[in-house]
């Protein structure tokens, strides 16, 4: 037993002196950290991030532990971490941004630019389509679009790479779209002749081969006057929805779903709004520069009928009922790209003037593309307006988490007997969907009557009657 301590005492001590030996033969190659990293950088197959060095030969750093602890800090130190780089430096990602709270993807819908194409700062290079808004991708940084790592159609989600753009714009090929090198013969290369086949020969051949007999097919069933003629599928094209459309129809048919939905109409006399119009369009253009339109006249009277029937700016949640003490009205728009309803904050509190000018605002940004989430998220009742179509009359869908919707049409004149003799008049028709598990028949004519009383006398605005 002592025999075998002594022989592993000495075992020990000679590791130790081996330890040693090889510690300051390789003490000499270590460099500072500092020209590690130097060399790491001029060297080009070398990548971006150094947090990781890997060191040649063996080295047992457990056997020194003040070596160990003046070591291993000085290393940690050299991280180098350059985001959307290349090695480089020249080469910039263009990645998908943040696109709302509710949004997690986008189908990249387009792209507004060409590989090889300068952008600026800030420069949109593509579209993301979204449930709800189309976004744009902007370049980073000034340079010219490289390539392109998505393609149209894909499911894209913020923070995705779309485009590489070099700062610089080297290494960027421009070529036209009618180049195909492969496709281009070598000019110092001939083409081998082919061998020709006599005619003569090749005929006698098939000559020579037994030809099949052919059964005559039956003649084609002759159709008879009751059958349908369907056209043939070579006049149709199959074409994919686009994310916007695909959340309208969802929304759309739960709406249909959901709510116990029931119409009712009212028409109205347009002649003293009309009037009213052409009498102070002028003068209301000149102070608030921006013309007197009809809609905001019927939101006001919106205003009035929800402040007089406050149900109908309700909504169902579960078994409770939710009451809203402001008005947030949603106008309809409709756009190329489909139908989106951006929202008139706190209209009870607007005027006239507030209201067209929020109005003018809100349609161009849908009609262009760049109206926002927040500008199209709550909203306590909804206004739309078919009659900029031509439409006469309507059976509007509600839009959830509303509870109704009102319905405007086309102004048209008609015969009507007004104090016992018969005058033409600009009449609209008028239509309110509600939800009939929240409201009665009885809470919904007093509303649709209050708008007709409020747009045939606006007065009674000024008067609150």
């Amino acid at each position: 037993m002592l025999g075998i301590l002594r022989r592993k005492v000495a075992s020990d001590a000679s590791s130790v002196l081996i330890k040693r030996k090889l510690w300051n033969r390789t003490r000499p190659v270590v460099l500072t950290p500092t020209v590690v990293a130097e060399e790491i950088l001029l060297h080009p197959r070398w990548t971006r991030n150094f947090s990781h060095f890997t060191l040649c030969g063996s080295m047992d750093l457990r056997s020194s532990r003040g070596m160990k602890d003046n070591f291993v800090p000085q290393i940690t130190m050299q991280t180098w971490n350059r985001p959307f780089c290349s090695n480089s430096g020249d080469l910039v990602d263009a990645v998908v941004p943040f696109m709302g709270e509710s949004i997690s993807d986008g189908t990249l819908a387009t792209f507004l630019k060409k590989p090889g194409d300068r952008v600026e700062v800030d420069e949109p290079i593509a579209q993301i389509e979204t449930d709800k808004v189309t976004i744009d991708v902007a370049s980073p940084e000034a340079g010219v679009i490289q390539k392109f790592v998505a393609k149209e159609g894909d499911t894209v989600e913020p923070g995705t790479k779309i485009a590489v753009i070099s700062k610089s714009g080297d290494g960027v090929a421009h070529v036209a779209p009618s180049e195909k090198p492969a496709e281009k013969a070598t000019p110092g290369k001939k083409e081998q002749p082919k061998p020709k086949v006599e005619p003569a020969a090749a005929e006698v051949k098939k000559e020579e081969r037994p030809r099949p007999k052919v059964e005559a097919s039956p003649p084609p069933p002759q159709t008879t006057a009751t059958e349908p003629q369907l056209p043939p599928k070579e006049r149709e094209r199959r074409v994919p929805m686009t994310r916007l459309r695909k959340r309208v129809a969802t929304r759309l048919k739960d709406s249909q779903n959901t709510f116990a939905l029931l119409t009712t109409f009212n028409e109205v006399d347009m002649t003293n709004l009309m009037k009213l119009r052409s009498e102070y369009k002028d003068a209301f253009f000149e102070k608030h520069g921006v013309k007197l339109g009809l809609m905001s006249g019927f939101v006001k009277a919106a205003v009035s009928g929800l402040q007089n029937q406050p149900i109908i700016n309700a909504v169902i949640d579960g078994d409770d009922i939710i009451y809203r003490d402001y008005v947030d009205i949603s106008i309809a728009v409709g756009t190329p790209k489909g139908l989106v309803v951006p929202v008139i904050r706190n209209t009870d509190k607007m005027n006239f003037a507030e209201i067209e000018k929020e109005i003018n605002t809100l349609a161009k940004k849908a009609n262009a593309g760049t109206i926002s989430i927040d500008e199209m998220a709550g909203g306590s009742f909804t206004i739309s307006n078919g009659g900029v179509y031509g439409s006469l009359l309507s059976t509007p869908i509600i839009n959830p988490p509303q509870s109704a919707i009102l319905g405007m049409h086309s102004i048209v004149n008609r015969p009507m007997v007004v104090g016992g003799d018969i005058v033409p008049r600009p009449m609209m028709y008028v239509a309110l969907t509600y939800d009939h598990r929240l409201i009665d028949g009885r809470e919904a004519v007093f509303f649709l009557r209050r708008i007709k009383d409020v747009v045939e006398d606006p007065r009674r605005l000024l008067l609150d009657i």
